[in-house]
């Protein structure tokens, strides 16, 4: 069976917080995270928070932290810092915060790269995971890998009505390991 959208099924809007790491950018200036913002509420969903933090592990995994303890915030989805230079330490960052890793997220997004970008796929770190209930995903500093990962994963994972299954319906059991038996 391959993936669709069951039209039957009624659209739930899911809270999403965009982050962008860079030491050089502004709100102004920010096109990769503007280029979630913009399909982020054109899909339907809620921009929950939007913000910028340096290129530093701890103020990032800080902030992610703060984000997956607020109850209003579903999705943290960050841009840039997947790379392998030495100030690239956004995968590092989720990995502190993860609970679990969701591999197949990175492979899926290298696989969809390669299509665009050739061999040149390998230098990105594209990440995902959960904590505290919280889906994470780190992605890279470019708009065109932005709207890819958006585009071909996230919309449809994030999206209630896509079949056979997405992330939107596991949501109340994310965090089942917690309840009292």
């Amino acid at each position: 069976m391959m993936s669709r959208l069951d039209e039957n099924v009624e659209f739930i809007p899911v809270r999403i917080a965009v982050l962008t790491v860079s030491d050089t950018r502004e709100l102004a200036d920010d096109k990769s995270g503007q280029t979630l913002v913009d399909r982020i509420e054109k899909a339907g969903h809620v921009l929950a928070a939007r913000d910028i933090v340096r290129d530093d592990r701890s103020s990032i995994s800080a902030r992610l932290r703060e984000w997956c303890a607020d109850p209003d915030i579903d999705v943290i989805i960050s841009t840039g810092g997947t790379g392998l230079t030495g100030r690239d330490v956004t995968v590092e960052a989720h990995r502190d915060v993860y609970e679990k890793e969701i591999e197949a997220f990175g492979t899926v997004f290298t696989h969809i790269s390669m299509a665009k970008i050739g061999t040149s796929a390998v230098q990105s770190r594209a990440t995902g995971g959960v904590a505290e209930g919280t889906y994470l995903f780190a992605l890279p500093g470019s708009p065109g890998a932005c709207k890819d990962a958006w585009d071909e994963i996230l919309s449809l994972q994030l999206d209630f009505r896509h079949k056979p299954c997405n992330f939107v319906e596991i949501f109340p059991r994310l965090e089942e390991h917690k309840r009292r038996k």
